[in-house]
């Protein structure tokens, strides 16, 4: 079910919500944990009824996996053999439903076999649940799960609780489960429905009105890669990396304002993140919780940088490989993951020297690189990244309208052109349209607000009321192109 749907925001959601707190009103506390229990599986399986069992199994799996390491002494050799099954049972689901298909048709290019590769269905959020749950063996390993003693029916809620099952925020146990033996929790708050919409409207907004209004230009610059121009080139990167930022942090806001809604605090995903200087401070905005997953569970389990700053230039390599790996069963997201791993290395050597740079031109240099590594992340394959970034650098040649002129006339004419384009068939008739929009929406992403602090500013105010309500009535008029959130497919 998609939270941008006439079902979700009329039917379902209100329905949650009524009984979940008419439940409470009664102190039916344990009936109302089941309820959103019951209500989260059946928002997973709407979309399809089929990937319930596997989501099931995978629940009950990590939790008698928990159960079991926390019956025995942390860091002993029995911890670290269930410990490591655990992973594996996990990784066993996660590598079959998402890499055998991508492992099997690798061997074939490479050794020129011809073994079938399986057609597999990618069950929805198999990555943020099985992240979610080796997060909590680890910490069950480490001995930090043995006080809470989680019964079944808070663990698995935990792990399904719908606003952030799909495509996240990533979360720790300890981070929501506690939350559910609250009994404020379970009083119905005006306030805290007040800021929780706050979140959800703005968050529909980023995803309703800007990134579904950018995303044809994307999609047209991509199919047509190999004939692209300099001008259509530059659309379509920047047009993704905005679309994929208001897309994936629309969705973000829309959950952590569903948790509002019932009292639970879910954590924040993004920080403005085209507001970095540099890709240390990129990491440290976007997808937070991912980066803290990766950092806490992986880079750090690798030796961080305990071990001499070559070891360390090599974990945050492997570290970043593998995060784009999770993303998805490609090349081009294992490049995509080489080329921040790399980006890193060079940020923490400039530090490491002690050199600085003036901070525009820093901040030039780090949205240019995350720009053209979404190219790379977005594209179907390397060669067809190849083909835009390509074209996007000038190797294709460098033709602008007149209406550069003015910025860019000094230019000598060996390097650019300017003419009247007759034709830009990757981008619509009227192409300057899409410059003005996408220059607006790209101002708004680095000079306003995000919304975590548009809400921290919320009053009960007319002001507030109209304007989210604005905004609120554009999206739902704007609902009948209801489109899937990109973050779905990995």
């Amino acid at each position: 079910m998609l939270f941008n749907s006439y079902e979700f925001i009329f039917i379902f959601l209100p329905l949650a919500l009524i009984v979940f707190f008419g439940l409470s009103a009664y102190r039916q506390v344990k009936a109302a944990t089941l309820w959103l229990l019951l209500a989260s599986l059946v928002f997973y399986g709407y979309w399809r009824i089929s990937y319930i069992p596997l989501l099931l199994i995978s629940i009950l799996g990590n939790y008698y996996f928990g159960r079991w390491i926390d019956g025995v002494q942390p860091g002993t050799k029995k911890a670290k053999t269930l410990l490591w099954a655990g992973v594996l049972f996990n990784l066993g689901i996660l590598g079959y439903y998402k890499y055998a298909g991508f492992l099997i048709a690798s061997i074939n290019g490479l050794f020129q076999t011809q073994f079938p590769v399986p057609a597999i269905e990618l069950p929805l959020g198999i990555s943020f649940y099985s992240f979610t749950q080796i997060a909590y063996l680890v910490d069950a390993y480490r001995g930090q799960t043995k006080d809470y003693q989680y019964d079944l029916v808070s663990y698995s809620l935990f792990v399904t609780f719908f606003p952030q099952l799909i495509a996240g925020p990533i979360l720790r146990h300890d981070e929501l489960i506690p939350q559910f033996t609250q009994l404020r929790k379970f009083v119905f708050s005006h306030k805290n429905v007040a800021i929780g919409l706050s979140f959800f409207i703005l968050g529909l907004g980023k995803k309703v009105l800007i990134a579904d209004t950018v995303s044809p230009w994307v999609g047209a610059v991509f199919e047509q890669a190999d004939s692209i121009t300099f001008i259509e080139a530059w659309v379509g990167a920047i047009a993704y990396t905005l679309q994929l930022y208001f897309d994936f942090s629309g969705y973000s806001d829309m959950a952590i304002g569903l948790g509002w809604m019932f009292n639970f605090r879910l954590p924040i995903n993004f920080d403005s993140p085209y507001k970095s200087t540099s890709i240390v401070d990129f990491w440290r905005r976007w997808h937070i919780t991912l980066s803290f997953f990766l950092r806490d569970y992986l880079y750090i389990a690798l030796g961080g940088s305990r071990r001499g700053q070559v070891r360390r230039y090599f974990n945050l390599l492997l570290t970043m490989l593998l995060g784009g790996l999770w993303h998805g069963a490609g090349w081009t997201y294992i490049l995509w993951g080489w080329l921040h791993g790399t980006f890193l290395v060079i940020n923490h050597g400039w530090r490491r020297l002690g050199l600085k740079m003036p901070v525009a031109i820093a901040w030039v240099i780090t949205f240019l690189a995350v720009v053209l590594s979404w190219v790379v992340f977005r594209a179907e394959n390397i060669t067809q990244a190849g083909q835009i970034i390509q074209a996007a650098v000038g190797l294709k040649g460098i033709i602008l309208t007149p209406d550069f002129q003015p910025l860019l006339g000094w230019l000598p004419q060996s390097v650019v052109q300017f003419r009247e384009v007759a034709q830009l068939p990757a981008l619509p008739p009227n192409y300057r349209q899409s410059f003005v929009i996408l220059a607006v929406v790209l101002m708004g992403a680095v000079l306003l607000p995000n919304t975590q602090q548009m809400v921290e500013r919320f009053k009960p105010t007319t002001a507030w009321a109209v304007g989210l309500s604005a905004v609120a009535i554009a999206c739902l008029l704007s609902l009948n192109r209801i489109s899937e959130f990109l973050y779905f497919q990995f």
